[in-house]
């Protein structure tokens, strides 16, 4: 079972995540009525509803990296309502590679364990800090942000809130490397070779069913 610290910090984070960005300005268009249903849907309670992160409360160290989020796709309710989630689980060493949201800001609540965050802003600068359990940080919106669990040892657990119901997710490494970009102009790009960008091509590739 998971721990009460662990459970309570969930609860924390989803009320503070939920009242900063109620206070934010929206960046999605407004709505003209109070929520958005889908067509041929009668809304109640349950709609309102989303139970999917309850697996991601995690009884034991996750073993990898994963992300379970709450947005417009996962939750229809958010539609038109600014606002979504992410449960963010790190196995001991693993990473969020960089990558950026270009429809939301990303405010980072660290519930378990430590974590090696930052971003680039537009002038090429790196912020970067070492959170520990109960810290918060702010990625901003459409710049390049990453997460890394340098602990060999413990896991670690965040909750993330968006300023959109539908952020939207660019992932440098599989972008770059994964989406048929001729391999002359990547190495022209990184003044490397193409047999390097063939093996970098090679290493995202998903593994075969």
């Amino acid at each position: 079972m998971a721990s009460p610290v662990l459970k309570q910090g969930f609860f924390v984070a989803f009320v503070l995540t939920l009242s900063v960005f109620q206070m934010a300005s929206a960046s999605d268009p407004d709505i003209t009525t109070d929520f958005i249903v889908p067509q041929n849907s009668t809304p109640d309670g349950n709609f309102f509803t989303f139970t999917g992160m309850r697996a991601a409360v995690p009884p034991d160290a996750p073993t990898a990296f994963n992300v379970t989020k709450a947005s417009r796709a996962e939750f229809p309710a958010l539609d038109g309502q600014s606002v979504s989630m992410a449960v963010l689980e790190f196995s001991a060493g693993s990473v969020n590679p960089p990558h950026t949201h270009p429809r939301a800001s990303e405010l980072l609540f660290l519930i378990h364990g430590s974590l090696e965050v930052g971003f680039v802003d537009t002038t090429d600068k790196l912020f970067t800090q070492t959170l520990q359990a109960g810290d918060m940080f702010i990625f901003p919106k459409g710049l390049v942000h990453f997460q890394y669990n340098a602990n060999a040892t413990d896991y670690a657990v965040a909750l993330s809130a968006f300023g959109s119901a539908n952020p939207g997710i660019v992932s440098l490494p599989t972008t770059v490397f994964a989406t048929g970009i001729d391999s002359r102009i990547l190495a022209k790009s990184f003044k490397t070779t193409v047999p390097t960008i063939h093996t970098l091509k090679r290493g995202l590739m998903p593994p075969k069913a």
